[in-house]
């Protein structure tokens, strides 16, 4: 990887790069799908230049190094997936743990393994076998007689009951979206996964972990021999970058790259207070959720467990799930028929742009998991290269 001077810092320094190269492609974003197209493009043969508007790489994986602790800025991710070609692609530019996520729920004083499993509904219930699980859920479910689930509430209820919707999913959730279960759609909550074995392995996918040393090391693996420009955005300077180049791999958001011109796609957005803590051990897992509401926070992550490391001290995030408002970092698309109607409108005007290819989370208003992230952008590059 080699970092140049951001746009700013090259105008301070006119006539430090006399010669403007031109690139086979100016990629607009150095996360997971902006840094796959550029290492498998340099494979070809193509000169690429990655520009970024952070100043760092890797987009919402970046990690951070404090005192040994990996720290996961961003919030926690935990790469998983059951496509064998995928998980060997990765292992290429990283070697990974043997991590499994199993995070725990904090509901007042008490503590439960998720997913919803056998260990939850033993602690919750005092029961031990999966028939008692089983009658204890279908009977709360019966006596509330809900036929067609009006809001998330009612979905939630109608799917686990009223122990699970009262401890666990309730004051989370109202937390996660600023407003009453009562008062959201039900479509939020699809299905809810019960788990009748003692399993608190939150993903079913064949393999997982966490690459050693942190996902930006991956990050700088498949950018080695490509030029990257940090603190540099794309479309504050738009009209130099695009000279650069004779093709654009766009992974920003889509509205403002056409000035919001249509309307402002929403989205959901979190925010992080991060201290280090002078004791060896905080809570004892990586990931605790606290699903009453009187805690403002939804969840804290203590990064050293990701690794299972050893450091004297650790490092702790608080997680706080916060209305979005343009210009702040978006995070999650919200995939309602308002947000998808208005990005698909968006989606046609893309289509008639002959030199930008758009890509990614933002790019594409979607969520992704790390691996489909990948298996989207090596898709693109099968067609594109």
């Amino acid at each position: 990887m080699i970092i140049k001077k951001g746009i700013k810092d090259r105008e301070r320094n006119k006539g430090a790069d006399s010669e403007t190269m031109k690139y086979d492609y100016l990629i607009v974003g150095a996360g997971l799908f902006g840094a796959v197209f550029a290492c498998e493009a340099r494979k070809r043969g193509k000169s690429c230049l990655v520009v970024e508007k952070r100043n760092h790489i890797a987009g919402n994986v970046y990690c951070e190094d404090i005192h040994g602790i990996q720290v996961h800025k961003y919030g926690a991710h935990i790469f998983h997936t059951s496509d064998k070609e995928i998980w060997e692609y990765v292992n290429q530019f990283a070697e990974f743990n043997h991590y499994i996520n199993a995070p725990i729920a904090r509901y007042k004083d008490e503590l439960y393994n998720l997913p919803f499993n056998m260990n939850t509904f033993s602690r919750m219930w005092g029961i031990a076998t999966p028939k008692e699980a089983q009658d204890i859920i279908a009977g709360q479910i019966a006596d509330l007689n809900i036929s067609e689930p009006k809001n998330l509430e009612e979905q939630a209820l109608s799917l686990a009951g009223r122990d699970v919707y009262e401890k666990l999913i309730k004051g989370y959730t109202e937390k996660q979206w600023g407003r009453e279960c009562r008062d959201l759609p039900a479509f939020i909550i699809r299905r809810l996964p019960l788990r009748f074995t003692y399993d608190n392995n939150y993903f079913n996918d064949r393999f997982q972990g966490i690459p050693i040393g942190g996902y930006t090391r991956l990050v700088e693996r498949l950018l080695e021999g490509v030029e990257v420009r940090l603190s540099t955005d794309y479309l504050e300077h738009r009209q130099e970058l695009d000279g650069l180049a004779d093709r654009v791999v766009y992974t920003g958001m889509i509205d403002r790259f056409y000035n919001y011109s249509l309307g402002v796609l929403e989205y959901r957005s979190v925010r992080f207070e991060t201290e280090e803590l002078e004791v060896e051990n905080y809570q004892g897992n990586a990931v605790v959720n606290y699903t009453d509401k009187e805690v403002p926070y939804t969840r804290i992550i203590e990064h050293k467990h990701f690794e299972f490391g050893k450091q004297p001290t650790t490092v702790i995030s608080r997680e706080y799930s916060s209305e979005w408002k343009k210009g702040d970092e978006p995070y999650y698309p919200i995939n309602d028929e308002k947000n998808n109607g208005l990005y698909e409108r968006y989606r046609q005007l893309a289509k008639k742009e002959e030199r930008i290819i758009f890509g990614g989370r933002l790019g594409g208003y979607r969520y992704y998991d790390m691996d489909k992230v990948i298996a989207e952008a090596l898709k693109v590059c099968e067609k594109e290269l």
